[in-house]
């Protein structure tokens, strides 16, 4: 029974992530912005909310998904890693080559390709240094509190006393990866390329969606999932633990 009266667009791809995908195809942010409610996205841009429910009558059992919600904090920071950072790794290289090569034999007919181009350098750099403050210092973070909460022991110390701290910085950074992303889907006509583009133009534009994609789900996974549980955790340790150093 989906009740999308009190769950909020996260909960709903947390409890079956296969609904990410009737999502996407709505262009509806689930990741950045996933607390809000699907009534109020409906409404603010008039779509049809009983239908896009009905496309998330998707059963738990078809989803055929890994459990998020109770595999461990240092498995699901393992598994963001393996999957998408090492995919935007393998990716960001790919996409630049092309976005510049497009821009290059293009831009002078079409401004949008040069500022496509601007657009993903831009991302690229803060994704590449976003991974990095992640894997050196939230996430094995994460892990110690994982670690700690085991052992019955006081929260390591954290970056302002709380993992909260860099929690929301990264937050903040995903906000400005989500508004990139929308920059680059306006530029790109939601990913259409025109008639008459190369076979290089078109593999760009697949690629720039399939990208998207992979980082709605990557974001999610942090935003809604990873970090909320992380945060939970070191709050059951006890504020009045005393902190190891």
């Amino acid at each position: 029974m989906i009740t999308v009266e009190t769950q909020t667009i996260a909960d709903l791809v947390r409890e079956v992530p296969l609904r990410a995908n009737t999502f996407e195809r709505h262009q509806i942010d689930y990741c950045c912005n996933g607390k809000r409610l699907l009534q109020e996205v409906c409404a603010e841009r008039g779509l049809d909310m009983a239908k896009i429910v009905a496309e998330l009558d998707v059963t738990p059992e078809s989803a055929g998904e890994l459990d998020f919600e109770t595999m461990s904090l240092a498995a699901l920071c393992d598994h963001i890693v393996s999957r998408h950072h090492e995919y935007l790794r393998t990716n960001l290289p790919s996409v630049a080559m092309k976005a510049k090569r497009v821009a290059a034999v293009h831009g002078a007919a079409a401004a949008n390709l040069i500022e496509l181009e601007r657009v993903f350098q831009g991302l690229s750099a803060e994704l590449t240094q976003h991974m990095g403050k992640e894997e050196i210092v939230l996430f094995p973070l994460i892990a110690r509190i994982e670690e700690a909460a085991r052992a019955d022991a006081a929260a390591p110390q954290a970056p302002g006393g709380t993992v909260q701290n860099p929690i929301r910085m990264m937050e903040h950074e995903h906000e400005y990866v989500g508004r990139e992303l929308q920059k680059i889907r306006e530029l790109t006509s939601d990913y259409e390329p025109p008639a008459a583009a190369c076979n290089t133009y078109r593999a760009l534009y697949a690629q720039l969606e399939d990208f998207e994609r992979d980082l709605h789900t990557h974001i999610h996974l942090e935003n809604n999932i990873l970090f909320p549980r992380a945060a939970r955790l070191e709050s059951q340790l006890g504020e009045s633990q005393p902190r190891a150093v």
